[in-house]
């Protein structure tokens, strides 16, 4: 029967009639046999079934064997023994070089009958061993799935005792070996089903022994924390992981985290390979092992490794969630990292250029988890605004994506901060912090941050990039008795002649920090300027007594400079002066008094109440203008206030003037409470008698509709006339008593620098607290200034606008102003939030040409240069802008206001104020180097930096060299496009990802 069986199938018959012969033969060989005609049947369908080289041949001898173990079983058992399945798992079967591929299969069909049988024992002895010695040959993925099928079904086959620790361990390996050899859908679906099947073996094993489960995860994490891999380990390790009970995750991580045997460098590589894992599309669990790894981490403070390993896969991580089956885990770790990533912006940095496309890619898919996904998305985006304000420039396309979202309310972002949080952000972050890379393209320097200091940082830029002041202090000679002025020479040094990317103002923040301010506290850039310049006008005073009294006889005035020989730098640079007239309005006698000021502090005027503008046709004072892109038409009566004015008591006196003693501004008036009545304002509003009826002229005032403020609208506010009585009235010398009177402020002398502070912080008697004024205010590029100036400078300067000059007496004429600088604050109070600078260079490109139309000493009002470049300065980051973006600013994130301005005077020749150009230094357009001890100081830290660079270069080399590199199959924000065009990561269209289309570039 065996020689007809094997002449019909290498017989040439159709193979539809070879079907039919064979099916008669197999019907026979249920019938009665001799043994060994039974054995000569076994013998060819194993032949058939191991080494048949078709199909079909091997279906025959499944078929045969399976009718003689059925019909013939004392003859199967008999031949189906321990010493022949020893042959077949050892020796294996057919030619050498062509061993049969199918042992497995042909054992676990024969397993069935010979299960009842005195061998049975002996055999599933024998399976247990070789299934050992199996899996520790490293077998390929298909015969792990048959080892797999074979012990799911037949358990006794399972080795036992510390042979089954070794076998769980052994098997992990071989599932770290596991690669898939094609990139198409089905093939994809094929090997994950298969991984799968591997997967359940491990999970049976340790449902009926949990002591195994240890012994196995200790062996897959020496997987994924060696360095020493040729190849990385397989994300199908993922699959894995998901079957160890959640229970138990705790105590194995404590142990991990714990365990002092584990170099950080064993620790990195493994949870960067776990994080790898996210692209598993069929794995349960997986997420909540990442981030209960990396809160074990952050409980034994290892935020280097945090760091290092949050700042390479966060995008990757982002990137997965254009795939709705990995959605949800890869948003609740990214949830993690960007949460707890909290001592820097870096992390949620590197996401912005992505987060726009994702977000248009997942609106676009219309689907449930899309949507949820979205939702949640914008809320942690949010957090972050909250967490690292003050990044106009890198936000604005955020804000514009999400911006159909709710905002999640205050108290929801501080829960959502506070519970993620690594550490308390003290000492522990200070070593890493801030991770600088290489020197800004803008050739700009940055300045570091010590822990809420970005208040110093931005006035600091705000005076560095002020070019006259600049090297004015650049070119001082080395003077022991002004110290706070030579360390601020040597730090404007290293920000103009260093290569470090930032510089730490530490020394200098030691030497000019307030002695009020709480350290690491955040505090009022505003306030800090005032004390600095203060110290720098005291100590320069001080230190030119010293000096002329030891160096008397060298004392040489420059020519062109006697004038100015006793003012000092800070009073030549920010000096303004300012005179107060009061008119008594029985007596009509005016008092006056003139005050010098460094800054100008501007309060907001209430809601409901008109900008006072003066009027063009009937005052002496000329209106405050703006010339650059938003242009004011000012408009309406004058109108002056009858209160205590926080608007005049606002100016920065330089010490030693003998200002009036005065309130300050933000303790007058709590929020919305009116403080001021107008009053109609007449041509000699000064000199002349007040109207027969004044008594009636004061009036309520007329509600207006709250519009945005400009700071002219703020200025003309502050130089309005206003009325004293009631409470507020003057105490008339020449009356002896108190009496109405009428105030007036009138700026007598511009400053080269006018530095604007607009009072945005008040404090509410109501709720007790200081709130901030959110209005935004129209910052203009030009600014044109009423000064009132002697008869004799108004007719030198005829063309220039005046008033009230037709004898010997003084009129106003208009100052031009170029914007320079801008200070915004990013917040809600006073006490916190972030400081960051605008900030441009302004030069006086006109003087000393021949404009077309022009006088060369008349001041142009068209902007300076609209095309000059713009600075944004955020502590460590410095960028390019606009000043477009200066003027959105608070229209994208409503929370930064400009809050303070600095406006450079447009000179038309070497006049007083801009004399100090020319004592500073500066010969054809370049810088006069710092003395030479400064200068081999900057070249030793630039050596030493380049120094460090290397260092570190290497001590990364070495210490994230053997980071996983992502196989050729794994696709990237950088991967190349599939064949068919859909998208397999962040960097391609929105429009690709998220759909079935495109499963094979899922991970693969």
């Amino acid at each position: 029967m065996d020689k007809i069986l094997e002449a019909i199938l290498m017989s040439s018959y159709p193979d539809h009639v070879k079907q039919g012969l064979v099916r008669r033969v197999i019907e026979a060989s249920k019938q009665s046999m001799d043994s060994e005609q039974c054995w000569s049947m076994l013998e060819l369908s194993t032949k058939f079934f191991l080494v048949g080289d078709t199909k079909f041949k091997r279906l025959v001898g499944k078929e045969v064997l399976e009718a003689c173990g059925l019909y013939h079983r004392e003859e199967f058992e008999e031949f189906f023994n321990v010493q022949f399945l020893l042959s077949l798992l050892q020796e294996g079967y057919g030619p050498l070089g062509k061993r049969s591929l199918y042992v497995l299969d042909y054992i676990h069909l024969g397993l069935p009958f010979v299960l009842d049988s005195r061998s049975a024992n002996d055999i599933f002895s024998l399976l247990r061993t070789e299934v050992l010695r199996k899996v520790c040959e490293r077998p390929g993925l298909k015969q792990c799935v048959k080892i797999s099928k074979l012990l799911t079904q037949y358990p006794q086959c399972i080795p036992t005792g510390k042979r089954q620790a070794l076998f769980c361990q052994q098997l992990i390996r071989c599932i770290g070996q596991f690669r898939t050899t094609s990139g198409r859908e089905e093939a994809i679906v094929d090997f994950l089903d298969q991984v799968i099947k591997v997967g359940l073996l491990l999970q049976k094993i340790w449902k009926a022994q949990m002591s195994s489960i240890l012994p196995s995860l200790k062996e897959l994490f020496a997987i994924i924390s060696s360095t020493e891999e040729r190849e990385t380990p397989s994300i199908a390790l993922a699959s894995v992981v998901q079957y160890v009970p959640l229970e138990l995750m705790d105590g194995i991580l404590r142990n991990l985290t714990n365990d002092d045997s584990i170099t950080d460098v064993q620790m990195l590589m493994s949870i960067s390979r776990m994080i790898e894992w996210v692209s598993w599309p069929l794995g349960k669990n997986i997420d909540k092992w990442i981030i209960a790894l990396l809160k074990g981490l952050a409980a034994v403070k290892k935020f280097s490794i945090l760091i290092e390993v949050t700042l390479s896969k966060i995008e990757r991580v982002f990137s997965k969630l254009l795939y709705p089956i990995l959605r949800e885990g890869a948003l609740s770790i990214l949830r993690y990292m960007l949460l707890s990533f909290q001592h820097s912006h870096e992390a949620f940095h590197l996401l912005l250029p992505h987060i726009p496309r994702v977000v248009a890619s997942l609106a676009k898919e219309d689907s449930n988890s899309a949507a949820s996904c979205l939702e949640q998305l914008a809320e942690l985006i949010h957090c972050m605004f909250f967490r690292f304000s003050g990044f106009p420039d890198l936000y604005e396309p955020v804000v514009e994506a999400i911006k159909a979202f709710p905002i999640p309310n205050e108290d929801r972002i501080k829960h959502l901060l506070g519970q993620n949080a690594w550490t308390s952000q003290k000492n522990e972050l200070a070593c890493f912090y801030p991770r600088l890379a290489s020197k800004s393209e803008t050739g700009k320097i940055g300045l570091i941050n010590l822990g809420n200091t970005c208040y110093m940082n931005s006035i600091i830029q705000a005076l560095f990039m002020a070019s006259d002041f600049r090297r004015s202090v650049m070119n001082l000679a080395e003077n022991n008795s002004q110290p706070l002025m030579a360390k601020l020479q040597w730090l404007f040094a290293f920000l103009e002649h260093s290569q470090r990317p930032a510089i730490s103002p530490e020394t200098f923040f030691s030497a000019s920090w307030p002695p009020w301010f709480t350290r690491g506290a955040q505090q009022d850039c505003s306030e800090y300027l005032k004390y600095l310049l203060d110290r720098l006008h005291e100590e320069e005073r001080t230190g030119r007594r010293i000096y002329q009294k030891l160096k008397e006889s060298t004392m040489i005035s420059q020519p062109g400079q006697r004038h100015s020989t006793n003012k000092t730098l800070v009073e030549r640079m920010f000096g303004g002066k300012i005179t107060t007239k009061i008119r008594c309005l029985k007596c009509l006698k005016v008092s006056s008094k003139e005050e010098a000021f460094t800054d100008l502090s501007l309060a907001f005027p209430p809601a409901d109440q008109h900008v006072p503008v003066p009027s063009r046709s009937n005052a002496l004072t000329l209106p405050v203008e703006d010339m650059g892109p938003q242009i004011i038409q000012p408009n309406g009566e004058v109108h002056s206030r009858a209160s205590d004015s926080p608007r005049r008591l606002g100016t920065h006196h330089i010490p030693g003037e003998n200002p009036a003693k005065v309130l300050p501004v933000e303790t007058l008036r709590p929020e919305g409470q009116e403080a001021s009545v107008p009053l109609r304002s007449t041509p000699s509003a000064i000199e002349a008698k007040p109207d027969e009826d004044s008594a009636s002229a004061v009036r309520e005032p007329v509600p207006a509709r709250r519009a945005s403020r400009s700071v002219p609208d703020l200025i003309n506010y502050f130089l309005s006339p206003e009325m004293l009585t009631a409470e507020n009235r003057y105490h008339c010398e020449n009356c002896a008593s108190l009496q109405d009177a009428e105030k007036l402020a009138e700026l007598t002398e511009g400053p080269h620098y006018l530095v604007l502070t607009l009072l945005r912080f008040s404090f509410d008697l109501t709720a007790m607290r200081r709130k901030k004024i959110l209005d935004n205010v129209s910052v203009p590029l030009v600014l044109t200034l009423p000064v009132l100036m002697p008869s004799e400078e108004l007719r030198d300067a005829s063309p220039v606008r005046s008033r009230g000059c037709a004898a010997p007496c003084s009129g106003f004429a208009s100052v031009v102003y170029d914007l320079c600088s801008v200070v915004v604050h990013s917040g809600v109070s006073s006490e916190s939030g972030h400081y960051y600078c605008y900030a441009r260079e302004c030069e006086d490109t006109s003087v000393g040409s021949d404009r077309k139309g022009a006088s060369q000493d008349v001041p142009s009002e068209n902007p300076l240069d609209v095309a000059i470049q713009w600075y944004l300065f955020n502590d460590t980051r410095v960028s390019f802008s606009s000043f477009e973006s200066v003027s959105n600013v608070t229209s994208f994130l409503p929370k930064d206001t400009a809050y303070l301005l600095f406006y450079r005077q447009r000179m038309t020749g070497p006049k007083e104020g801009q004399g100090a150009a020319a004592e500073s230094g500066w010969i054809n357009g370049d810088l006069h180097s710092p003395d030479k001890s400064l200068m081999e100081a900057i070249a030793k830290d630039n050596i030493l930096y380049l120094q460090e660079q290397e260092k570190e270069a290497r001590s990364r080399s070495a210490y994230i060299s053997a980071l996983p590199k992502s196989p050729l199959w794994w696709k990237d924000f950088d991967g190349e496009d599939d064949e068919d065009g859909s998208a397999g990561g962040c960097g391609h269209s929105p429009g690709g990802g998220g759909g079935s289309s495109s499963f094979h570039g899922l991970v693969f």
